[in-house]
């Protein structure tokens, strides 16, 4: 076993249980015997800067490990920061190994989605050209559930319970009047649609779920999209429609990009979404001449911790956990994966693959499970998606409210 330093940093996009990845990692660590447990602020960019805290100061004991499970965001902060290739800038990876030589850091990790794991790809490549020691593991972390060659991620299973639970209160309140009606909701997902399909998970006795999702796996067509209403519109008044943001047209066009007169980039090139659902509801309401609403979900996906999945919190712990233990074997260029043995009961087990597997690759809805002319989804994905949200973890409540753990 090889023990040393630690530094673990967090980056892309929050979830409401990205810290029990990082509390997985902390806990694991010390209980190892690593004497130092450093956290990067605000990731990779951070580190540049050489922006870091001794996690041991804020985390002190059994209360706060408990406090920051339940704490959604990102405790350390994130960013959206590519790694350049070493071979054009390879004073950045200097810069990045003098400051954990210094820290006397031997291993190092990394809660992200896909482009975080190309950063560990990257790092891991140099590492072995300079011949350090240094170990580089990626935990995955994504509301989105897009990465590839893990069954789902960690994050995913609480927003898809948000978005459930969220889906259920809405078609609730709008069955209350009895004039005709549409909602249309959307849902976060750019390229992929995992997120728009857990509105389906709504459906049960007591809830007839959204009668049209529209994803990003297939073409939009709007006047498919209003023949699909109409007919819909033949056999009730009121009408919920959940839709990704990332929806496109068939010259590839984002849906949103209509209301817009430009749209803003990341470092990685992804155009920044939202008001798909506001665009169509006005749209159609205007056509159809009928009510109708755009509601949109945005961040609240990914940060509502008091509706968390107890099962997703507890794997994200074991995402953070086993990727300390991979890495203390002297394992390095990989990222943690979730491997599923059944769904009923359900049953998971870790593994690991490589980094490079995993980097830029987005796993999207499979097209079989996409039916009716693309305007819905199968059982399968309920067979899926369904374990990932069972169970609640309930905040810490102080005056009324939850209770988080934060850095000043």
């Amino acid at each position: 076993m090889q023990l040393g330093n630690v530094i673990v940093g967090q980056s892309g996009g929050p979830t409401s249980v990205i810290n029990s990845s990082l509390v997985g990692v902390f806990k694991t660590a010390k209980d190892a015997g690593c004497p130092h447990v450093y956290g990067m602020r605000n990731g990779i960019e951070g580190l540049l800067q050489e922006q870091y805290i001794e996690m041991s100061d804020y985390v002190k004991n059994d209360l706060d490990i408990e406090l920051l499970k339940r704490t959604p965001s990102s405790f350390l902060g994130t960013c959206r920061y590519k790694l350049p290739d070493y071979t054009k800038d390879e004073d950045t990876y200097k810069k990045i190994f003098d400051t954990l030589k210094k820290m006397d850091v031997k291993h190092f990790f990394y809660i992200g989605g896909n482009d975080s794991m190309d950063t560990i790809d990257k790092l891991s490549r140099y590492a072995s050209i300079v011949n350090s020691d240094i170990t580089f593991i990626g935990v995955p972390k994504t509301i989105d559930n897009d990465l590839a060659m893990t069954d789902h991620t960690p994050g995913y299973g609480s927003a898809a319970k948000y978005i459930a639970s969220s889906m259920k209160e809405i078609i609730r309140d709008a069955n209350t009047y009895p004039n005709e009606s549409i909602n249309v909701v959307e849902i976060m997902g750019r390229d992929a649609g995992w997120l728009t399909c857990a509105s389906t998970l709504s459906r049960s006795e007591d809830c007839a779920g959204p009668d049209i999702i529209c994803l990003p796996e297939t073409v939009f067509d709007y006047d498919a999209f209003l023949k699909k209403i109409s007919e819909i519109r033949r056999e009730k008044k009121v009408i919920t429609i959940a839709v990704s943001e990332g929806i496109k047209t068939a010259d590839g066009k984002y849906v949103c990009e209509a209301n817009k007169r430009s749209m803003s980039e990341d470092a990685f090139g992804h155009k920044a979404l939202g008001g798909t659902a506001l665009y169509l509801a006005d749209a159609v309401g205007a056509d159809l001449g009928i009510k109708s609403r755009g509601i949109v979900l945005s961040t609240l996906q990914r940060c509502a911790s008091h509706i968390v999945s107890r099962r997703d919190i507890t794997e994200a712990f074991t995402a953070g956990a086993d990727g300390v233990q991979l890495a203390l074997t002297g394992e390095t260029g990989r990222m943690i994966i979730f491997e599923r043995i059944s769904n009923n009961p359900y049953q998971l087990k870790t593994a690991s693959c490589p980094a490079s597997a995993v980097a830029n690759v987005e796993k999207l809805v499979p097209k079989e499970w996409i039916i009716n002319d693309n305007s819905y989804i199968s059982k399968e994905f309920d067979e899926y998606a369904r374990p990932l949200i069972i169970g609640e973890l309930s905040p810490f409540m102080v005056d009324g409210l939850p209770r988080h753990l934060f850095i000043d």
